[in-house]
């Protein structure tokens, strides 16, 4: 039914899943391996319906649908209209439609069409802003700057999206802590998405980034550091009403609230954590 392996965010968990794409159209990230062992492709019309045929046998009354794989945007727009009206005659019972979408499909749409997508349906936007640094967004090969990072966000929410945006924790090594740090924060600030999550950088073994490690290039934050760069960037936001989440399981603390409204408890259970002398962080690594 599915090409593996199948990716889709947390919130997303009792979402039925469709795969119009298979893989991710930029896939140059250092740090990812999410899609580097397939071969990115757009599944046919043909093939997409025989999917949905099959989808239809088990979850018919599907109310919150998530389209995968990594960037569906990167379809053209009469495609993704094409998509969006099918999907929601074959399951009328639905009620959200969301994506990932990368900041380079967006700059690419026009403003026009991405109001034209969000009103045929696709509602929620899952951008991985990963880094605000142009140092860290260069060494990983992200694709685009922090300005353009910065406009790709802005362009989804006035074309009427939600939009879920990510930072990873400890992506600019110990050598750019501080600048991941405060100019992730800056870019966030700038978006003010509807939803902010803070994951933890974990390291795959196949990765790019792993070969740098290894080399000695790039340094990994230890759990003391990564809480100190996770006040930083908290300090540093200044958002309205933006949902905060930051308990993936590669996060060391789990945190969820308000920002700015809960920011200044946020960081004071972070600021206690870290002066406690017996912070025991929770584990999830892999390198």
């Amino acid at each position: 039914m599915y090409s593996m392996p199948l990716y889709r965010p947390p919130s997303e968990a009792r979402s039925l899943i469709i795969q119009v794409t298979e893989g991710c159209s930029h896939n140059k990230c250092r740090f990812c391996y999410m899609y580097k062992c397939k071969q990115f492709r757009l599944k046919s019309k043909e093939e997409i319906m025989e999917h949905v045929k099959e989808l239809k046998s088990y979850y018919r009354d599907a109310e919150r649908i998530f389209l995968a794989d990594g960037n569906v945007l990167c379809l053209k727009t009469e495609k993704i209209l094409e998509l969006l009206d099918y999907i929601k005659k074959e399951f009328p019972n639905v009620k959200r439609i969301s994506s990932y979408s990368g900041p380079l499909d967006l700059l690419r749409k026009t403003e026009e069409e991405l109001t034209t997508i969000h009103e045929a349906g696709l509602e929620l936007l899952y951008m991985g802003v990963e880094s605000g640094s142009d140092n860290v967004l260069s060494l990983m090969e992200k694709g685009v700057n922090q300005t353009e990072m910065t406009l790709a966000g802005q362009k989804a929410i006035k074309a009427g999206f939600k939009l879920s945006c990510m930072i990873i924790s400890g992506l600019g090594g110990k050598e750019l802590m501080q600048e991941h740090a405060v100019e992730s924060a800056k870019v966030i600030s700038a978006i003010n998405p509807h939803y902010f999550s803070l994951l933890r950088l974990v390291v795959e073994e196949e990765s790019e980034l792993a070969d740098d490690i290894r080399q000695g290039k790039f340094h990994l934050l230890t759990p003391l550091e990564v809480l100190d760069e996770n006040i930083i960037m908290l300090e540093n936001m200044e958002l309205e009403d933006c949902i905060f989440r930051a308990n993936h399981v590669s996060n060391h603390v789990n945190q969820a609230g308000i920002l700015n409204k809960d920011k200044e408890e946020l960081v004071k259970r972070l600021k206690k954590l870290r002066e406690s002398g017996n912070f025991i962080p929770l584990e999830y690594d892999t390198l």
